[in-house]
């Protein structure tokens, strides 16, 4: 039986494409010299019921499932890395909420981010603790009815920009299993004590907000903690094979956009009297490019059905297409380069911006050697 999309997912495909290629394309260059964070292109993005789409119905958001959300992000990806990560990231930190946050929790906030009234982030990476979660040495203890957090975060996406943070904090350190002694902690972003700054100079996704955060004495309410205490990193194991499903579909669209971008200026550009395209060499070279992209994007949809279905495979296709689809995003965009020639080597032509672009989606959401271990992991059956 053929795998197909249903009309209401190539309608999806359709109008995210259209949108992407009317409000993000145009201004992709400018916000990634620029590194600023695209705050009228969220607006529309918002009206068009794209920011944290994977929220119910009954919180504001669209309900889409995770193929439908890898059809989305492929699309924004494809126009502009950088931008489609500010769409696809405003609700980074619900799915903790939705997963095991209280209902007020997710009555209060869930529907202001789908509106695009207020941003969410993430906090989990620190200076010294990125691949290994369990090295989190920012602290939360308890004093009275609030919680006292202390330490630091870094490279946490919307950083500056974000009206709310989903914080892992280390609440009991005299467990001794390393897997427990964890939790989330909701934080607003205008408590007393926490300051952000901005990181610049990224080598690629600049429109992408990025921030270190530093929590001196930052208290909250003892009802912001979010689920049960000491959960947190079970909690946090619950969506990796979700997020790294997403981070394969972003994959798959850099790479698309990357092929789609060398196949059209092969076809435009001559050189000894014919179009480059006539040269074996380079139809070899957009064979490969786009045979690549087509085969990490069914991937990418194979995992994703997997999350949709709970299958139990899940976790090593999350990890297989998160992995083969970054490594494909970073071949076809210096492929891409290549054929441009000297003018890929400069952000005239939109495939400089991609090559540095990919590079990313190796790293976060669990490097490219995190996912190889997991894959290994998943064969050899030795549980984590």
């Amino acid at each position: 039986m053929e795998f197909q999309l249903s009309d209401e997912q190539r309608h999806l495909r359709e109008e995210v494409r259209r949108f992407a290629d009317e409000e993000i394309r145009p201004v992709a260059t400018e916000h990634d010299v620029d590194e600023s964070y695209p705050h009228e292109v969220m607006e529309k993005a918002a009206g068009m019921g794209l920011l944290a789409p994977h929220v119910p119905v009954e919180y504001g958001g669209v309900g889409y499932s995770a193929l439908e959300n890898a059809i989305l992000t492929e699309e924004l990806f494809a126009a502009d890395p950088g931008i489609g990560l500010c769409v696809s990231s405003a609700g980074f930190g619900a799915e903790a909420l939705m997963g095991f946050g209280t209902e007020e929790q997710k009555a209060e906030i869930l529907p202001e981010v789908t509106a695009g009234d207020a941003i969410m982030a993430s906090a989990i990476s620190e200076p010294q603790a990125g691949s290994d979660v369990t090295s989190v040495a920012t602290s939360a203890e308890k004093d009275g009815d609030e919680w006292v957090i202390n330490g630091s975060k870094m490279w946490i996406t919307n950083g500056t920009v974000a009206d709310y943070f989903v914080v892992v904090c280390e609440t009991d350190p005299e467990i001794d299993d390393r897997y427990t002694g964890f939790s989330q902690i909701l934080v607003e972003a205008d408590r007393d004590g926490l300051t952000r700054e901005k990181i610049t100079g990224k080598l690629g996704i600049r429109a992408s907000d990025t921030a270190e955060l530093v929590f001196d004495d930052v208290r909250v309410p003892e009802e912001n903690l979010i689920g049960q205490r000491g959960m947190g990193f079970l909690q946090l194991m619950e969506f990796f094979d979700e997020t790294r499903t997403a981070v394969a579909a972003q994959g798959v669209g850099i790479a698309r956009g990357a092929a789609e971008r060398a196949l059209e200026y092969a076809e435009e550009r001559e050189q000894f009297g014919r179009s480059i395209s006539d040269f074996q060499a380079i139809k070899h070279k957009l064979a490969e490019m786009h045979t690549d992209t087509e085969a990490a994007r069914w991937l990418t949809y194979r995992s994703a059905w997997a999350v949709d279905n709970e299958s139990e495979s899940l976790t090593a296709l999350a990890s297989m297409a998160k992995e083969f689809a970054s490594r494909v995003a970073v071949d076809v965009a210096n492929e891409a380069v290549q054929v441009h020639g000297g003018a890929g080597f400069v952000n005239d032509h939109d495939v400089e911006r991609f090559y540095r672009d990919a590079k990313i989606t190796q790293i976060y959401e669990g490097t490219s050697e995190i996912q190889k271990n997991i894959i290994a992991r998943e064969l050899l059956d030795e549980g984590f």
